[in-house]
């Protein structure tokens, strides 16, 4: 985290040593202005951030904004912008105080929670469909493939998300009690299928 003033009259800005390393700079490295301020902003993020300096000089509420920037030496970053105009003199009216948050980590780190808690459902899904497959494909006297058609069709015409009904199939095993006539009776009654001759 580091501290920014803004000038909006005299387009100055004054940046803590932490603003300049969070842009890829050493302290003092550059003089900080609102071209460079925007320039290391991501092309999508720009017209954004532009807009959030522009209504922050003439708004009495705090601001904030999340963006994407690059900073010198080519390493993505998340940042958060928070801030408000300084109160006192009309002379100070278009200044701006405030802080740069670096976010990168944090974002990342969530983006890997929740991908690896995606994949883990996936997974879990996966392997109920793959169990129903094995049942169905026993249970009708087909292949895995035309087993995972009869799950879709029964998914279709139940209007039951597959994996739920994969689930069902998995759960509902042990009560068929070695019988595959029951799980074609089950998918009958659950989704409208004919039964097997």
């Amino acid at each position: 985290m580091g501290a920014f003033t803004y000038d909006a009259r005299a387009d100055a800005w004054w940046w803590s040593d932490e603003v300049y390393r969070l842009h890829g700079f050493e302290p003092h490295e550059v003089v900080p202005t609102t071209a460079l301020v925007l320039a290391h902003k991501h092309p999508d993020d720009r017209d954004g951030a532009r807009r959030v300096l522009e209504e922050a000089t003439v708004g009495d509420r705090p601001f904030g904004s999340v963006h994407r920037i690059m900073d010198a030496t080519g390493r993505p970053r998340v940042v958060a912008l928070v801030g408000r105009r300084r109160p006192g003199a009309p002379e100070a009216a278009s200044v701006l105080e405030g802080y740069f948050l670096d976010l990168t980590d944090e974002v990342a780190e969530r983006s890997r929670s929740e991908a690896n808690r995606d994949i883990a459902a996936s997974a879990a899904h996966r392997a109920h469909i793959e169990q129903a497959k094995g049942i169905v494909a026993f249970a009708y006297g087909i292949d895995p493939e035309s087993a995972f058609g009869v799950l879709r069709a029964a998914s279709n015409n139940g209007n039951v998300p597959i994996r739920d009904l994969a689930a069902h199939v998995v759960e509902r095993v042990t009560t068929f009690r070695g019988d595959p006539y029951r799980v074609c009776e089950y998918l009958a009654e659950a989704a409208g299928l004919p039964l097997p001759r």
